[in-house]
């Protein structure tokens, strides 16, 4: 069933505040292939996402292609977020999905900016990149593309095993700039991790994706967070958990516990007192001073996880504190320096096409004779202004 079909005329009673308020609001979609969400689909006016640095990290960049999450998990820190539009931060986060469908269009004009220094950008670390729409909208292959076109440095967090799709395209890309990826798989109860993350690829699916980035050559960390407080936190579980991570082949392994703001904590609350009623006093007791738990159970966590870690002979990763997705390995291994913004190298003759000859480079040395090597000793790059049609953005 064609989508362009199910569109919902917006103005109408009942359409939505926030997003009628919006002027770059394209239109409203609707399908049974998706029972009970809505998609929205807008045209962005700026793709990269300027987060302000924490400590001595003075910046970071990050790009969220949808806002919202079909993933539904409980515990989710970006649901907040949606009040902005006034949607809730509960059902309405799960089920009323912003798509940035020009998003990969606005990043190459974003990154062919002279200013544009080449800083490393985070995907993942708000809502889902490769969330279920994904699938279909398929924003995230001219994302990276963009990305690896201009040098610049890419990570990803997700919780979608629809990464496998855009590995090859990965692979490429990593050739050319820094390319870091992590799953994000913190329940190894099939039982809860259903419960508590209904929307989501099952742990086991998500782990094989792990063994697939691996056997492609490129590391893969496992974000093993949040904990669950009493529910995930035993030994028994962590063991386990680290076991499954080791097997599948992650390089790293990084976690934390639960947070819970305001919004957040209400909704998670409510999954609690229907599936853990028990637990809720307790829950209530552990964040009575705030979103994070006391410090006195982080430091309980940290010492009974860290062994551990060693034990499954695991490297402890690394957050970056400005995004919260994995740390780029393009930047140094101390933060207190900060590289400086690289010049723009030329294009790779591996195929990353540009919209003219280089400077210095006369017409036999340049994209023609580029063009000419490739066709002739290598298949056509998938980094590319012109994306594989199996790769392009499709609208409903």
């Amino acid at each position: 069933m064609r989508w362009s079909g199910q569109e919902l005329q917006t103005e109408q009673v009942g359409a939505l505040p926030g997003l009628a308020r919006l002027n770059n609001l394209v239109r409203s979609v609707q399908t049974p292939e998706f029972a009970g969400i809505t998609f929205h689909e807008i045209l962005c006016k700026s793709a990269l996402n300027h987060v302000p640095g924490q400590s001595a990290l003075p910046f970071g960049y990050t790009i969220n292609p949808y806002r919202g999450c079909s993933h539904a998990c409980t515990y989710c820190f970006a649901r907040p977020t949606h009040q902005y539009l006034d949607l809730d931060a509960g059902k309405d986060f799960d089920s009323e999905i912003i798509v940035k469908v020009n998003v990969a269009e606005v990043l190459r004009k974003e990154l062919a900016k002279p200013m544009w220094g080449r800083h490393p950008v985070a995907l993942g670390t708000n809502t889902d990149p490769y969330q279920r729409a994904e699938g279909r909208y398929r924003l995230m292959p001219g994302i990276i593309a963009a990305l690896a076109d201009s040098g610049t440095p890419i990570s990803i967090l997700t919780k979608g095993t629809l990464l496998r799709r855009d590995l090859d395209l990965l692979v490429e890309a990593s050739a050319h700039v820094p390319v870091d990826l992590a799953m994000s798989i913190a329940i190894y109860d099939d039982e809860m991790q259903q419960s508590v993350e209904p929307g989501t690829p099952t742990t086991k699916a998500r782990l094989a994706t792990v063994t697939a980035v691996r056997e492609r050559g490129l590391d893969c960390g496992v974000f093993l967070m949040p904990i669950l407080p009493f529910l995930t936190d035993t030994r028994a579980h962590l063991d386990e958990a680290l076991r499954q991570a080791k097997a599948a082949g992650a390089t790293s392994v990084l976690y934390s516990g639960l947070n819970l703001k305001p919004a957040v904590k209400e909704w998670y609350l409510r999954w609690l007192a229907r599936e853990h009623p028990e637990l809720v006093g307790r829950y209530q007791e552990l964040y009575a001073r705030g979103q994070y738990a006391p410090k006195e159970y982080r430091t309980w966590l940290a010492a009974r996880i860290k062994p551990l870690i060693r034990a499954h002979g695991l490297e402890r990763g690394v957050v970056d504190p400005a995004t919260g997705g994995i740390r780029s390995s393009a930047l140094p291994s101390s933060p207190e320096r900060m590289p400086a913004p690289a010049a723009r190298a030329p294009l790779p003759a591996a195929g990353l096409r540009g919209p003219g000859p280089v400077p210095g480079h006369s017409l036999e040395n340049g994209p023609a004779a580029t063009r000419r090597a490739r066709s002739a000793e290598a298949p056509r790059s998938l980094i590319s202004a012109e994306l594989p049609l199996d790769l392009a953005p499709t609208l409903f």
